[in-house]
């Protein structure tokens, strides 16, 4: 059976060839650093796949593909399970993985603050994508072949009608497109200093993705740090890893890497969460017109599920 005939499609999106080859990393490379949820270190290395196979993680040999099959939103990230085995906040690395163009990759994964726990989080960095950029700079891409060295053309989903996820007033929405062109907006009344804030990308590529998307930050109000961390949230977050902005006094930790690092780091956030459409080394991010506002990642995750016609 051919991966185009086992690809799992809907009325709402066409897989379409990209005239390119499905790619993977030259070697293995790894970075580690604490998680933002959990606070604990964890270490991430990695590795080339084969064609076909796509991006997995592997846990204490325990595989979990990055698949919206496996996604479950948690708060305030994208976690994957799969046979009880959970790994969080996969949405930073997934982001610069899909958008770099790391098609197959198999993600080993340890907690090196092991208590035998079935549940790790992948390390926050700076809170961006930009070393997870770096990290895959430094090694390379080079063409994927299976394990008879046969390469595989990468093929990508285009949306074929109009499709909405909406919430209260936060929504999002795919329209079709010859190319990938996003708008995000976000509006937070409660902290002036970023209050509503618009950013689009016409059209994305991975030029646009490393210069405008990679380096944007995960943001906070700072009034609601010690909520979150009375629900067992961000144990690992500081003025390091994230931009905190106090309602009365605005950004804590400036300057930012842009006035609008807020929105585009939604825009970050949304493209490692619609990766998860990705299947068998294929484009994951849809070839669409996509508007977003005060979206999130249950909205996100909701949006690949549709499209995919998984309810």
């Amino acid at each position: 059976m051919s991966i185009l005939s086992s690809l799992r499609s809907s009325k709402l999106i066409t897989w379409k060839p990209t005239g390119k080859l499905q790619q993977t990393l030259t070697r293995s490379v790894e970075r580690k650093g604490i998680s933002l949820h959990s606070g604990k270190v964890s270490k991430v290395k990695l590795c080339p796949g084969f064609a076909g196979q796509g991006r997995y993680f592997d846990f204490r040999s325990n595989l979990v593909p990055a698949s919206v099959e496996f996604a479950q939103v948690s708060p305030l990230c994208t976690t994957l399970c799969k046979d009880g085995v959970r790994i969080r906040t996969v949405e930073h690395l997934l982001s610069a993985l899909e958008a770099v163009g790391v098609d197959n990759c198999r993600i080993e994964i340890e907690n090196l603050d092991d208590q035998g726990d079935d549940d790790v989080e992948i390390p926050i960095l700076d809170g961006s994508a930009w070393e997870w950029v770096a990290a895959l700079e430094e090694v390379g891409l080079e063409i994927a072949t299976d394990v008879d060295g046969k390469s595989y053309e990468k093929i990508a989903p285009h949306v074929n009608a109009p499709v909405h996820i909406w919430r209260d007033d936060s929504f999002v929405a795919a329209f079709p497109s010859e190319v990938v062109r996003v708008t995000y907006g976000i509006n937070f009344p409660q902290a002036p200093a970023i209050g509503c804030q618009w950013f689009s990308t016409t059209p994305l590529d991975d030029l646009v993705y490393s210069k405008q998307i990679a380096m944007s930050r995960t943001f906070c109000i700072y009034e609601e740090v010690e909520q979150m961390r009375n629900a067992g949230l961000i144990k690992g977050g500081s003025l390091e890893n994230a931009i905190v902005c106090s309602a009365s006094k605005g950004w804590l930790n400036s300057p930012l890497h842009f006035s609008d690092e807020p929105c585009r780091h939604k825009i970050l956030d949304l493209i490692g969460d619609l990766s998860l459409f990705a299947q068998f080394g294929n484009q994951g991010l849809p070839v669409a017109c996509i508007i977003a506002y005060k979206g999130g990642h249950a909205l996100h995750v909701d949006l690949a599920r549709q499209l995919m016609g998984i309810t």
